[in-house]
């Protein structure tokens, strides 16, 4: 039988570079070889500051951004999150087995707690932040994943997740979880940095959009962020992240792109400058992107065919859950019948 691999993201910002080569690509590699279960987290969008249209709209762009960089609807499951019912029910029940404690210590929490503020400078904490790991460990739970692509920003919610499960284990005196989540990693991910600021990884939510490549930027977009990207005053091309991060970061996305190992960059860069490398990165995104928007605008543009596959993924991720659940309940003595 295939893994399964279950994978999820958050409907905030734009889709980046950094998010199609440190795991998108790595799904279209995979999802003839696993059984593979993708959602949009709508619901998890809500602990952020957002809007309706906004939500809405990055929902089904997201959705359209994963067909469109080659996830295949006939092997993976894509689906957005709140269309399966059974996440929030499972979350509820795996609330009332944790502690407020261990909710309150979470990093996360405790991170962006302190940096939200509304207008008047007062600090008003959504509860839905608090309790966003026990949503999280209901997303992974229902679907008894082998693995889970996590980085390291989520390891601690991970660890809370198989707590949880543990726990209601031991209480009702059951191996109702017996599969406990394991962090997936694999030998395709590539770390893509910020072109700024190369200490930091590329995000979706930087405030600084130079840092970022988004996967809907046109080419001279592309070209003047790769052009102005940090590098170093030794017009050396090498592999150093530590003494040259710009440059490094550079050439992991020419690499991850064009499938070349960092040897062989630094080979075919041992007699060029900087102004080359910027030149030959720019052309290897923009060799990505261009087909790859192409299609997205096919499928943005379709509504109604998108709407159809995000519910044929709904439909399988529903089989799974609601039997899972029910066998929960079951458990815990919600299903009184």
């Amino acid at each position: 039988m295939k893994n399964r691999v279950l994978s999820g993201i958050t409907s905030t910002g734009k889709l980046t570079l950094g998010n199609y080569l440190g795991a998108i690509n790595n799904f279209v590699k995979l999802q003839n070889e696993h059984e593979l279960f993708i959602f949009i987290a709508n619901l998890h969008a809500l602990t952020t500051p957002t809007t309706k249209k906004s939500l809405q709209e990055n929902t089904l762009e997201i959705a359209a951004w994963y067909f469109a960089c080659g996830i295949n609807p006939k092997t993976a499951n894509v689906f957005v999150q709140s269309d399966v019912l059974e996440h929030t029910q499972l979350s509820y029940i795996l609330l009332c087995h944790s502690y407020l404690g261990e909710l309150e210590r979470m990093t996360q929490f405790k991170d962006k707690s302190q940096k939200i503020k509304s207008p008047n400078k007062t600090i008003s904490i959504p509860t839905g932040l608090l309790v966003y790991p026990t949503l999280m460990a209901a997303d992974i739970l229902l679907y008894d994943p082998d693995f889970v692509p996590v980085g390291k920003d989520q390891t601690q919610h991970l660890e809370l997740t198989r707590t949880l499960a543990l726990r209601i284990n031991a209480k009702y005196q059951t191996e109702i979880f017996k599969k406990f989540p394991t962090p997936y990693q694999n030998q395709y991910t590539s770390k893509i940095m910020a072109l700024q600021d190369p200490m930091k990884k590329m995000s979706k939510s930087d405030e600084n959009q130079k840092n970022v490549i988004f996967l809907s930027d046109d080419l001279a977009t592309i070209t003047e962020k790769i052009s102005k990207a940090v590098t170093d005053s030794e017009n050396i091309i090498k592999y150093d992240p530590e003494r040259k991060p710009g440059v490094s970061n550079l050439l992991i996305i020419y690499c991850s792109l064009r499938n070349k190992t960092i040897a062989q960059a630094e080979k075919y860069f041992s007699k060029q400058n900087y102004s080359i490398l910027k030149k030959e990165v720019t052309k290897a995104v923009a060799d990505l992107l261009i087909p790859i928007q192409k299609k997205y605008q096919q499928y943005i543009n379709d509504k109604t065919l998108l709407l159809k596959l995000l519910e044929q993924g709904a439909n399988n991720a529903r089989k799974i859950a609601a039997a899972k659940l029910k066998a929960i309940e079951a458990v815990v003595g919600v299903d009184y019948r």
